[in-house]
């Protein structure tokens, strides 16, 4: 069998598979091969439903044959993030409060990639209720990094992005509230995006926060994160690296040290080649960076708003199932009962300040780049980092500020290849503003081909 097919980009496959140059069962056999044989040292993808892929497979191929108008995802493997309901399949949400959990449905976003072509191959692994970017839970415990499989591959996209840069699925689907899509894809070397608030469909959120999770694809590529994001808003996406005209005209602001947050000294020496390749590329560079001020005021009040709610309504106020979740959820909760209607909207009232003050900086500049994490690859065994370069971590949301301060911004954000320190991946995060998701797209694309396809850096 070809196992080399589950290497190549999401993008290749696709116009393989409508040219009928290869089968949607060939190929969903070969990631099934490669989850057979690998997958036990990784743990990406614990649930899974190879028999309905299979039978998936056989409909997509006959679909074809009779001359059917197929959607753009037609015949390619997917393992559905664990936080997202499938019907008929085993949905845990990487809780012992959902451990036998089989819904009826599938959620929204689950039916759109289904209705574009996707075929589920089985389920991803996720933290407990998508908290932190470490994932490990106690239903089916920690996902590994293929790069170095004593490490985490972050989260809560984890197993997604380890499925991905092992070539055990072919393009993915993610949420990202704090970063959950960006580093991930930033620690093993694949693509992630963070779309605008609001572009991707999804179900309302619950609880007294406005929510800034949004929904949006993992790829090997930036071609293959565009394609899955087509198919999630339902148009093309036009990936196409910008031009050399265009890039000359650009002016992106450069931002190593970001909000003066602590970074890492591999993150550092992993940053620091990355603006020169924007300098070849032909952009104007500078250092610079909005003011993030209030932005902690910002985020924690409505993060423990919405967690809190959640648990509490998912729990019933059962303090037995409440005993059952992580100590970081039950923070969540302990925290949400001091954070009253005033505190909201102070919280919608800083983020508003942040949005303007962005929107401002940006009238100066065509992108935002900084680094996607604060750390490198930690071991899988550690919970969350507890320091940075000798500065203490209060929490577990701590280290992601280089991430969730820029969710608040509201806009694009990519993390693309950037560099391996030491044999380990790590990403450049590219921010637009609110709305430009195609531009961060086109310039990420021209980043990738100029950073060397990072991505071909293949797992050993």
């Amino acid at each position: 069998m070809d196992t080399d097919i589950c290497r190549r980009p999401a993008t290749e496959l696709a116009r393989r598979l409508r040219s009928r140059d290869i089968g949607a069962v060939e190929l969903v056999d070969a990631h099934i091969e490669r989850i057979e044989r690998i997958d036990g040292g990784i743990n990406a993808i614990p649930t899974r439903s190879f028999e309905r892929a299979r039978r998936e497979a056989l409909a997509a191929d006959a679909a074809l044959v009779r001359g059917d108008e197929v959607g753009p995802l037609h015949g390619l493997p997917i393992a559905f993030k664990d936080l997202q309901a499938t019907a008929g399949i085993r949905t845990t949400m990487g809780s012992p409060l959902f451990t036998d959990w089989v819904p009826e449905a599938d959620s929204l976003t689950v039916a759109t990639l289904r209705a574009a072509g996707a075929i589920g191959i089985g389920k991803s692994n996720v933290p407990e209720m998508g908290a932190g970017s470490q994932t490990y839970n106690r239903v089916f415990g920690p996902t590994r990094n293929p790069y170095d499989p004593s490490l985490t591959p972050g989260g809560s996209s984890g197993g997604s992005a380890a499925a991905l840069a092992s070539g055990m699925i072919a393009i993915a689907d993610g949420s990202d509230y704090g970063g959950s899509l960006r580093n991930p894809a930033s620690f093993c070397n694949v693509a992630g995006f963070r779309p605008t608030i609001g572009l991707v469909p999804q179900e309302p959120s619950t609880g007294r926060a406005q929510g800034l999770s949004v929904t949006g694809p993992l790829g090997r590529t930036v071609g293959d994160v565009a394609l899955v994001l087509g198919a999630l808003i339902g148009r093309p996406i036009d990936a196409t690296p910008l031009d050399d005209g265009a890039l000359r005209r650009m002016r992106v602001a450069i931002a190593p040290s970001f909000a003066g947050l602590p970074f890492d000294p591999a993150v550092r020496r992993a940053f620091a080649g990355v603006p020169a390749v924007i300098e070849a590329m032909g952009c104007r560079v500078e250092e610079a960076e909005p003011s993030m001020e209030g932005a902690d005021e910002a985020f924690l009040a409505t993060r423990h708003a919405s967690f809190g709610d959640d648990i509490r309504q998912i729990t019933g106020g059962d303090p037995e199932r409440l005993a059952l979740v992580k100590p970081e959820l039950r923070w969540h909760v302990e925290q949400s009962l001091r954070v009253g209607p005033a505190d909201i909207a102070a919280a919608e009232r800083a983020r508003a300040r942040i949005v303007d003050r962005f929107g401002a900086f940006m009238d100066g500049f065509d992108l935002l780049v900084l680094p996607v994490s604060q750390v490198p690859p930690f071991p899988v065994e550690l919970t969350w980092p507890r320091e940075i370069g000798g500065i203490p971590m209060t929490d577990y949301l701590d280290w992601m500020r280089s991430c969730w301060y820029i969710s608040l911004t509201g806009g694009p954000a990519a993390s693309v290849p950037a560099a391996f320190v030491d044999g380990l991946p790590f990403g450049a995060q590219i921010v637009g503003r609110p709305g430009d998701d195609i531009g961060v797209l086109r310039f990420a694309a021209a980043f990738e081909a100029a950073s060397g396809e990072l991505w071909r850096r293949t797992p050993v």
